[in-house]
């Protein structure tokens, strides 16, 4: 499944608390419908916190509404060993998802279980991210622990596996975003990590995703070295391209590459706050088709083949990033107008 042509799907999160009527509209308005994630519900549903239940050490503070990585708790050790062991096992559902935490991935199986779908999405939190912003009780980033570092990657990854097995019961063809926000800030001087360090640790997750026969995303909402994605294992680019799709265009020959081996673009080019009320399906169409136009324009003056109708082919719409910060009336506009978008874009 390569040849994407504009189908919509969304990041994650909505403001809404109740999962179940918003899958139901969503399935015939997303060409490939996600589960959302539902912050405002229950702090479990944070992304934060969602994943952390099963790692080794982890304590989800309520008050705080937060996860903590407590390697100085008494029973580390064992929780350690019974975590490798899980892994080792290859027991995926140690690494489930629950309705305590992530309600909507099971309104979406009730929803489509009917009626299977020719694709859907699902999303687990990626490792660097989770581990440069979930701490140890010292306050030191849980990813400058070799230990730690290690069981977030395989947690990630035991997640991504069994979520795209429950996926694979109501559709064949399973996309699972890694969704990697902090990427934002690779190369700067707030975070200590090589390429190579960080290609490891995302590629080990890609690579699970492949072995159960889905397409891996990588969702960054931010700006960042696009260089370093587009050279990892990831199928797809996700990136909010209402604000930095021009700057996807600095990197021509990598973009080459990444296209060469069946890439995908999938462009946030709604915007997810309230800027939508400034914008038409018009005008973020044509905003899209003239990022793309300049994308072709910026290779092919560093010799770079890269036509508009070939990225138009191997492209995505999302909204920017996720919508559980802003408003139940915007999440609903941003959908709205994203499949209108779309359907203007598809028609070439």
């Amino acid at each position: 499944m390569t040849d994407f042509h504009f189908l919509t799907t969304h990041v994650g999160s909505v403001p809404h608390k109740d999962p179940v009527d918003l899958t139901h509209r969503l399935a015939s308005l997303l060409d490939i419908p996600c589960w959302l994630q539902l912050p405002r519900r229950n702090y479990l549903e944070n992304i934060y916190t969602q994943y952390a239940a099963t790692l080794p050490g982890a304590f989800v503070d309520a008050e705080k509404e937060k996860a903590i990585m407590h390697t100085d708790a008494a029973d580390f050790d064992a929780q350690l060993e019974a975590f490798y062991q899980s892994v080792i096992d290859d027991d995926l559902d140690h690494f489930a998802l629950t309705p305590n935490c992530a309600l909507g991935f099971f309104a979406l199986l009730d929803e489509h279980r009917p009626n299977p779908v020719s694709a859907i999405k699902g999303q687990v939190m990626g490792p660097i991210s989770f581990g440069l912003t979930v701490t140890d009780q010292d306050l030191r980033a849980s990813l400058y622990n070799e230990t730690l570092a290690d069981a977030l990657v395989k947690n990630m990854s035991m997640n991504a596996r069994w979520q795209i097995r429950q996926l694979k019961t109501v559709s064949e063809n399973v996309i699972l975003f890694v969704d990697e926000p902090y990427m934002a800030s690779f190369g700067s001087a707030f975070i200590s990590l090589s390429r190579e360090q960080a290609l490891g640790y995302l590629n080990e997750v890609y690579d699970a995703v492949h072995g159960e026969g889905a397409l891996v995303g990588v969702h960054c909402c931010g700006n960042t070295d696009w260089s370093i994605l587009l050279e990892s294992r990831a199928d797809i680019l996700n990136l909010d391209a209402y604000e930095f799709l021009g700057n996807l265009a600095l990197y021509p020959a990598e973009l080459r590459l990444f296209l060469d081996r069946g890439g995908a673009v999938c462009w946030g080019i709604v915007p997810n706050d309230g800027r939508i009320r400034s914008e038409s399906p018009a005008s973020l169409a044509k905003r899209m088709r003239d990022g793309i136009q300049l994308i072709a324009e910026k290779a092919s003056t560093r010799g770079i083949r890269i036509t508009a109708d070939e990225l138009s082919a191997h492209s995505l719409i999302t909204p920017a990033c996720g919508l559980g910060s802003t408003t139940i009336e915007i999440a609903e506009q941003v959908f709205a107008v994203m499949a209108e978008t779309a359907a203007i874009l598809k028609r070439g």
